[in-house]
């Protein structure tokens, strides 16, 4: 039985400087290498809140990132997002907040960010957790829907003009947040709609609002894999311990994916839990029970 969720914590506030604009960093107090908490696309930090308090409520410490471009931090005019520069947001807070070790906590596209940081930075890196992310190629990989219309660059005139309207593209998510439900109990079908649905919906409703970087991001996805895949040379000498926590209710990043990542790592675990494609949001409890356990 799932636990309740827990209030959120209190925590500190910190923008951090980048080349254009800053980051947006809500740091939770506490102790031992901090999970830095990493989102993908359409999301932010926030998909973590259900976690977050289970972490602090046993000692440790928690920094929540959000990319530039997505979330609480800026979106500069005419910026270029991209796969590299997640990595640079990450190490700027690493350095800006002085952190010695950390465990990147990936979730979908914050994985590469995640292992690329533990493998530029492995002195600095305990551990790498990863839920239901991509990395390099893999045979059970399948994108969803609405990431494989934006990263096909043929249908980009297509996507473009779902984002300059709002209800066509309210659509689209819609479309797509029903079948990611697929899998899911009852509860958790409540707990992912009521939830999880203003996470995604407020990051585009903002103004500015993180449409500008979600299509520059999607329309990337399949070079990043291609990148990461010419890198599992290095991913396969890395002593960093690599923990997966799945969701194996997920249809797209199907659990097979995180056994393909297993068998790439010198040092991987693998927890499959009842979850879907957020098994932070599905399963909080559990999934910090997991975390906690080995690190």
């Amino acid at each position: 039985m799932e636990s309740p969720n827990l209030p959120l914590p209190a925590f500190a506030e910190h923008r951090v400087a980048r080349d254009r604009g800053s980051v947006y960093v809500r740091d939770f107090a506490g102790n031992g290498p901090a999970f830095v908490v990493l989102h993908g696309f359409p999301d932010d930090s926030h998909i973590y809140d259900l976690l977050i308090p289970h972490l602090v409520a046993a000692g440790r410490r928690v920094v929540a990132v959000d990319f530039l471009g997505f979330g609480g931090s800026d979106k500069p005019d005419g910026m270029q997002y991209s796969f590299p520069q997640q990595l640079g947001d990450l190490e700027a807070v690493v350095e800006a907040l002085a952190l010695d070790r950390i465990i990147p906590v990936g979730h979908d596209a914050g994985g590469p960010a995640a292992v690329n940081f533990a493998l530029k930075h492995p002195e600095r890196t305990s551990a790498v957790v990863l839920m239901n992310v991509f990395y390099g190629a893999s045979p059970g990989l399948r994108v969803p829907e609405l990431i494989e219309l934006f990263s096909n660059r043929e249908l980009r005139a297509l996507a473009l003009h779902f984002l300059q309207s709002p209800q066509q593209f309210a659509w689209l998510v819609d479309f797509q947040r029903n079948l990611l439900q697929h899998g899911l109990t009852d509860a958790q079908k409540v707990n992912y709609l009521d939830f999880l649905g203003p996470v995604i919906d407020n990051n585009f409703r903002q103004q500015p609002s993180a449409a500008v970087a979600f299509a520059q991001m999607t329309s990337q996805l399949h070079e990043e894999i291609a990148a990461n895949t010419a890198r599992l040379v290095d991913f396969r000498r890395s002593d960093v311990p690599v923990q997966l926590v799945w969701g194996n209710a997920d249809p797209y990043l199907h659990v097979s994916v995180a056994h393909h990542i297993q068998s790439q790592a010198r040092k991987a675990t693998l927890h499959a839990v009842d979850a879907g494609h957020w098994p932070q949001i599905d399963a909080a409890g559990e999934v910090a029970r997991i975390m906690l356990d080995a690190h």
